[in-house]
């Protein structure tokens, strides 16, 4: 990986110690198919992309006191609507037509 990609990347440790999150709880989003992580050098990063979407799981850990699973289950929900408001705008603009 050049230096240009590395730079797209945020290494894992760093979320954790800013966030106060436990990598266990970063892991667990990564096996749940919540968060891709990458792996340079034995360190795992996410890209710089995702970092939003990770935060708004961190808060619905911390502030909400949703487990992973309940994460998991909101997040496809969300995606749902987020499809489901992109074929009504189809739609409306099929009507408008």
């Amino acid at each position: 990986m050049n230096q240009k990609e590395m730079e797209n990347l945020i290494a894992i440790t760093t979320i954790c110690t800013y966030h106060e999150v436990e990598y266990t709880f970063i892991n667990s989003l990564s096996e749940a198919g919540l968060l891709h992580l990458e792996v340079v050098d034995q360190t795992p990063y996410i890209p710089e992309s995702d970092l939003q979407r990770l935060e708004k799981m961190i808060r619905m850990h911390h502030e909400l006191e949703i487990n992973v699973a309940g994460i998991e289950a909101i997040s496809h929900l969300l995606e749902r609507v987020e499809q489901m408001q992109e074929e009504i705008r189809v739609l409306r603009n099929r009507v408008n037509f």
